[in-house]
């Protein structure tokens, strides 16, 4: 026997196979396929692959990554048989798509689609895909503190308040998390149930701001609304010391069209009727289903600072609210970092700022200073963290004054029924 035949090394099994029209279309694919699997993939069209994930040899895969563009659409369902498939082969999926409508890649989703990455690829994103779908076991387990104890009652008629950011920094995120906290503790003998939804789909930091985990379980439950229930999305909240009860931002970037308004419609009502308070922290941009948490809104606040990209960016927010008819009126300004008491110069700033727009600042919130930022990162509200911080203080109010004037519209409707 030759030494070269007792070195030969045994073939590398195939782990993964990438799934289009034509894989050459995808030159970055192939690049990082390699450079994460080495030869230990392959290739299928469309319709090879779903006559191999129908043979008991498939079972040994770990993923397969379907790529498509605009032009498969047209054989989506053949795409979802496919999922379908690999699904009950045990095999994950990786969508990869490029110029696909939402509603497509929704549907992908929805049918079992483990993990979505843009085409073109950005760097590493696919390894990082890969490394999620192959990890061992599930999802990590929330710790018990963390779970919500909560069961879903559906008694409830709450108060929707969105929370928009005029411009980036102006402290939308910290007055979302804060404000809920407050309004959590607001009566010590009859406190309120209190659900904080993150919107921010893409860069949401409430999860960041309280130290929970980001779930999948939410992407799981935003990709298909139309089949959760409340005991679905009570399930999907965490907990922060079963006070206020938080859904996070997906683990993932995720595209804003993911949603619909029909989604969003169905997931605030959900939380609605079974919190007595919704506070929702908004993305920075208008999407398609904007326009459905303003119409489920009681009221909104946007929070800006004495600077001219805020004033810019709530002019062109009134001037596009106004010209569609929705109602801007729901809207209340906070002036975040406002002139302290004795800066006459800055106070006239503020009135001449307000005057220009043809807004009301309402609120003014001073600047808590570098503590307000290291006590985000520390992951806890500030109530806790640096409770006699003044702007803390501020917000403490405000959840209180939102609370009484609820209270009191409650008690005048009983009033009513009675009569």
């Amino acid at each position: 026997m030759s030494a070269t035949a007792v070195l030969q090394p045994e073939p590398q099994p195939i782990v993964a196979c990438t799934v289009s029209r034509d894989v050459q279309n995808f030159d970055l694919l192939i690049e990082d396929m390699e450079a994460a699997l080495g030869e230990r993939w392959g290739d299928l069209t469309f319709s090879e692959a779903l006559a191999y994930l129908e043979q008991p040899d498939a079972a040994g895969m770990e993923f397969i990554a379907i790529a498509l563009d605009s032009e498969d659409e047209k054989d989506l369902s053949l795409m979802i048989n496919i999922i379908t498939a690999a699904k009950a082969q045990h095999i994950k999926v990786i969508i990869i798509a490029e110029d696909v409508t939402p509603a497509s890649l929704h549907q992908l989703l929805r049918e079992g689609g483990d993990e979505f990455v843009p085409y073109p690829l950005p760097e590493g994103e696919l390894a990082r895909a890969i490394e999620r779908v192959t990890s061992e076991g599930p999802e990590e387990p929330v710790a018990p503190e963390m779970k919500n104890k909560l069961k879903a009652t559906g008694d409830r008629s709450g108060v929707v308040i969105p929370i928009y950011g005029m411009a980036g920094g102006t402290g939308a995120t910290t007055l979302a998390v804060n404000l809920a906290w407050e309004l959590a503790n607001v009566d010590k003998e009859a406190p309120p149930r209190v659900c904080l939804l993150d919107l921010g789909l893409q860069y949401g930091g409430v999860s960041t701001y309280l130290d929970l985990p980001r779930r999948e379980a939410v992407i799981e439950m935003l990709a298909d609304t139309q089949s959760i229930d409340s005991d679905t999305f009570m399930q999907a909240l965490l907990a922060y010391n079963q006070k206020l009860h938080v859904l996070t931002a997906p683990t993932d970037m995720v595209p804003f069209d993911i949603i619909n308004a029909k989604d969003v419609e169905r997931l605030i009502e959900m939380a609605r009727v079974n919190f007595d308070y919704v506070v929702i922290d908004m993305p920075p941009v208008i999407v398609e289903w904007s326009e459905a948490v303003l119409q489920a809104a009681h009221i909104c606040f946007a929070t800006l600072e004495l600077e001219m990209r805020s004033a810019q960016n709530a002019l062109r927010l009134k001037r596009a609210l106004q010209s569609e008819s929705l109602p801007f009126n729901k809207f209340r300004f906070i002036l975040n970092r406002a002139p302290g008491f004795t800066d006459l110069n800055g106070k006239s700033r503020v009135k001449r700022l307000a005057e220009s727009l043809g807004i009301s600042i309402e609120v003014q919130l001073p600047d808590g200073g570098k503590p307000v930022a290291h006590n985000g990162d520390q992951g806890v509200p500030m109530a806790e963290g640096i409770p006699k911080n003044p702007l803390r203080k501020e917000i403490a109010k405000l959840a209180k004054s939102v609370h009484d004037v609820n209270t009191a519209d409650i008690a005048k409707n009983k009033a009513k029924v009675r009569a």
